[in-house]
C-alpha cells in the first residue's frame, strides 16, 4: 500500500500532461517566426573621418631648413587661421646675410642700368651707321658728278684730239708740197720755212691733245677708283659699327637674361623671408608637437605640429569586403554603431534596435585599400530623427550595417547554412516591387 502511494507521487500518474501542448505551441510560434520579415545586412567596421579632405587632420611643415627660434603657442591651444605657431631662423651660409635682400636688389638695379646704357650705344651706333651712310650717299654724289664731267671733258678732249690729228695731218701734207715746190724752184726757202712752222705746230697741237685726252682718262679711272674706295671704306666703317651694334644688342640680351634671374632670386629671397614664421592655414586645436625646445633644427619638409580644425562635416569611412561590395550602392541607408555610446541591436530588425544612428552612402572607391577591402565613405542623413553625437571624434572606431532586402526569416536561416551572399539589393527596388 506503501509502495503504490509512493509510485503514484513520484511519476505522477493521475495527472495529465501538458508537454505536448507546449510543444505544439512551441512548434506554432517557430514556425510564425520562420516567416517573419528579415533584413538582411551587411556589417563593416570603420572609423569616424570627414567629409572634406581641408576639415581632416593636417600636418604642419616647415617649406624651408632652419631651427626654431620662439614658440608661439603649446600642444592643445586653440588657434584661428594666420596665427602664428613658430618662429624659426636659417642655417644655410647662402642665406645668413640680414641685407640679402637689398644687396640683391642693388645688384638687379645696377644690371637694368647697364641694359639701359647698352641701350643707349645701341642707339648711338644706329645714329653713327645712318651718319656714315649719309656721308657716303654725299661722297658718291660728288664723285658721280666729277666723272660725269670727266666724261663730257673726255668727249671734249676726244674731239679735240681728232681735231688736232686732221691739223696735223694737213700741215704734213701741205709740208711735202711746199718741200717739193722748193725743190722744183718755185717756192723760196722762207716760204718752206713758213710751212714747217706750221706743220711743227700743228704736231704740237697734236701731242698736246693726246695727251689732253691721256690726262683726262687718267682722271676718270682714277675717280672711279675713288668710287670703289669711298664704297669699300664705308662699308668697312659701317660693318664696324653694325659690330659693335651687334655686340651691344647681345650684352643687351645677356643683361636681360642676368635681370631675369636676379629678379628670380629677388623672389625667391623674399619668399624666403617670409617663411620664417610658420602660421595656421586654418583654424583649429594644435596637437601632435614633433620638435621642442630652442635651437632644435628642422629639415626641409619636417612635420611639426598637427592641426585639427575645428569645423568638420563628420563621416564614417566603412571597409567592406570585397565579396560584399557589389552590395552597397550609392545613397543606400547605413546605421551606426558608435564607439563608446551603448545600443542594444536586433540584428534582422533594425526598428527594434535602440541606440544606432543613421547615414547615407555618398562614395565608394574603386581602389582595393592596404587592408584588402574597399572603403565606403557614409555621412550622416539630414532628415534623420536621431542626429549624430556632437561628442564624436576623428578616428573614433565604429560599425556600421549596411540594411538590404528584406526576406523571410526562414530565407535568411537557408543562406547563411549554404553559405550564399545576401540577395543582390539596390535602394528603391521593393519599392518599385510593391507598387
Amino acid at each position: 500500500m506503501k509502495t503504490s502511494k509512493a509510485y503514484s507521487t513520484i511519476y505522477r500518474i493521475d495527472k495529465n500532461s501538458r508537454i505536448k501542448y507546449w510543444a505544439i505551441g512551441f512548434g506554432i510560434a517557430l514556425i510564425i517566426i520562420l516567416f517573419l520579415p528579415w533584413t538582411q545586412n551587411i556589417r563593416a567596421r570603420g572609423n569616424v573621418t570627414t567629409l572634406r579632405q581641408e576639415q581632416r587632420p593636417q600636418e604642419l611643415n616647415s617649406i624651408i631648413p632652419g631651427k626654431i627660434l620662439r614658440w608661439y603657442v603649446k600642444e592643445g591651444d586653440l588657434v584661428k587661421q594666420g596665427d602664428t605657431i613658430l618662429q624659426i631662423g636659417e642655417v644655410k651660409d647662402d642665406y645668413l646675410d640680414p641685407n640679402l635682400l637689398n644687396r640683391t636688389g642693388q645688384q638687379l638695379d645696377a644690371k637694368q642700368m647697364s641694359i639701359e646704357y647698352y641701350k643707349n650705344k645701341v642707339t648711338a651706333t644706329q645714329t653713327q651707321i645712318g651718319a656714315l651712310d649719309n656721308n657716303r650717299s654725299l661722297k658718291q654724289s660728288q664723285l658721280e658728278n666729277k666723272i660725269r664731267q670727266l666724261n663730257f671733258k673726255l668727249q671734249s678732249d676726244s674731239m679735240d684730239n681728232i681735231a688736232a690729228g686732221n691739223d696735223y695731218k694737213i700741215a704734213a701734207l701741205q709740208y711735202k708740197r711746199q718741200q717739193s715746190m722748193y725743190d722744183s724752184g718755185l717756192v723760196s726757202l722762207t716760204q718752206l720755212e713758213q710751212r714747217n712752222q706750221s706743220f711743227q705746230n700743228a704736231l704740237a697741237k697734236k701731242i698736246g691733245a693726246e695727251n689732253k685726252l691721256g690726262s683726262t682718262r687718267q682722271e676718270l679711272i682714277i675717280a672711279r677708283i675713288e668710287m670703289d674706295a669711298i664704297n669699300q671704306d664705308y662699308v668697312e666703317k659701317v660693318s664696324k659699327a653694325q659690330g659693335d651694334q651687334f655686340q651691344s644688342l647681345s650684352q643687351i640680351a645677356g643683361g636681360q637674361g642676368d635681370v631675369a634671374k636676379l629678379q628670380n632670386q629677388y623672389s625667391n629671397y623674399n619668399i624666403r623671408s617670409g617663411m620664417y614664421y610658420i602660421t595656421a592655414p586654418q583654424s583649429g586645436q594644435v596637437t601632435k608637437a614633433k620638435k621642442a625646445g630652442i635651437g632644435e633644427m628642422i629639415k626641409e619638409g619636417e612635420m611639426l605640429v598637427e592641426i585639427v580644425p575645428d569645423k568638420l562635416d563628420y563621416a564614417v569611412e566603412l571597409f567592406v569586403e570585397p565579396m560584399d561590395l557589389p552590395l552597397v550602392s550609392i545613397n543606400q541607408k547605413v546605421q551606426f554603431l558608435f564607439d563608446g555610446f551603448p545600443a542594444i541591436v536586433f540584428s534582422g530588425w533594425p526598428s527594434a534596435s535602440y541606440g544606432t544612428f543613421s547615414g547615407r552612402v555618398v562614395a565608394i572607391e574603386n581602389s582595393v585599400s592596404p587592408n584588402g577591402k574597399f572603403r565606403v565613405l557614409v555621412t550622416e542623413e539630414l532628415d534623420s530623427k536621431k542626429p549624430w553625437p556632437k561628442e564624436l571624434k576623428i578616428g573614433a572606431g565604429t560599425q556600421g550595417i549596411a540594411l538590404l532586402k528584406n526576406v523571410p526569416v526562414w530565407y535568411e536561416l537557408w543562406r547563411n547554412i549554404n553559405g550564399f551572399p545576401p540577395d543582390f539589393y539596390k535602394p528603391g527596388m521593393e519599392k518599385n516591387k510593391t507598387k
